[in-house]
């Protein structure tokens, strides 16, 4: 019975400890976000900053919370380069589009499952198994960007282009939409969103979503969905992918032709970025 009580007790020690030290990581974790949070940005950063027109346009008040976001960031996510040196001004580009996105979501969390940035040169081929009628075979796709588990993939011959120009597209905007996309721990196309607006979300965006399926099905009568392309028909997660972008990239375009579509960005972002760029 002793022999029971003892092993009882070593196994209660063993947890209370695992449970101390899991208590303490998580701690100190927090009190050095605290700290990037609070610390001024390194000017080593900052003058890319101001080469970015969504910088320039944001109010003195989110420009200093972007750059407490970016510095957090920054320090906090590994940037590693795969044939190119990974420079200050990618971790500031990329940081600051990926902070953008969260702005204004209070319950932002800085993608805490977020843990690794990889940065190729140039457009990188990735294979893939695909099967059809019991036989597999691999294929390769050309990749400008990737968003996977933990780990974000991003061309930065495509990313720097886009940057610093609203060019109707943002590969970087266009993965973390993926990784927020991925916050509810699915990518369906919904994000984590409050019970009372999941019905109108998934009306609206499921609506055009299947209406430009129709479209790319028949390759025809295009029309105001030129805007969105036949790639936001791949399935629900890049529909909203592609519609963030067009949202942030070229919103009176997407505000004229898609309304509702629109309204719905703007207050999951809550950032109205027609006002913002004007």
């Amino acid at each position: 019975m002793n022999y029971y009580i003892a092993l009882l007790s070593i196994v209660a020690s063993i947890g209370f400890t695992g449970l101390f030290l899991w208590f303490l990581r998580d701690r100190l974790q927090q009190k050095r976000k605290e700290r990037f949070l609070h610390q001024e940005l390194d000017s080593r950063y900052r003058i890319y900053l101001d080469k970015i027109p969504y910088y320039n346009h944001l109010s003195k008040k989110d420009k200093k919370e972007i750059e407490h976001s970016i510095n957090l960031f920054i320090h906090t996510k590994e940037f590693i380069g795969v044939g190119i040196t990974v420079e200050s001004e990618m971790q500031t580009v990329i940081a600051f589009y990926a902070c953008l996105l969260l702005l204004h979501i209070r319950t932002r969390n800085c993608y805490d499952n977020l843990t690794t940035i990889l940065i190729y040169p140039s457009a990188v081929a990735i294979e893939n198994i695909v099967q059809s009628g019991g036989i597999y075979s691999k294929e390769q796709f050309i990749i400008d960007g990737q968003a996977a588990d933990n780990v974000v993939v991003l061309i930065w011959h495509d990313a720097k282009k886009e940057a610093y120009h609203l060019r109707h597209n943002n590969v970087i905007i266009h993965e973390f939409a993926h990784e927020i996309d991925f916050m509810d721990g699915v990518a369906d196309g919904v994000p984590p969103l409050e019970k009372s607006k999941y019905d109108s979300w998934t009306r609206t965006l499921f609506k055009d979503y299947q209406q430009l399926k129709r479209i790319v099905t028949k390759n025809r009568a295009w029309d105001k969905y030129k805007l969105l392309g036949s790639y936001a028909a791949t399935n629900e997660a890049e529909f909203f992918a592609v519609v963030t972008e067009r949202f942030f990239e070229s919103p009176k375009s997407l505000q004229k032709h898609f309304p509702e579509l629109y309204n719905q960005l703007r207050d999951f972002y809550n950032i109205d970025t027609v006002k913002l760029l004007d």
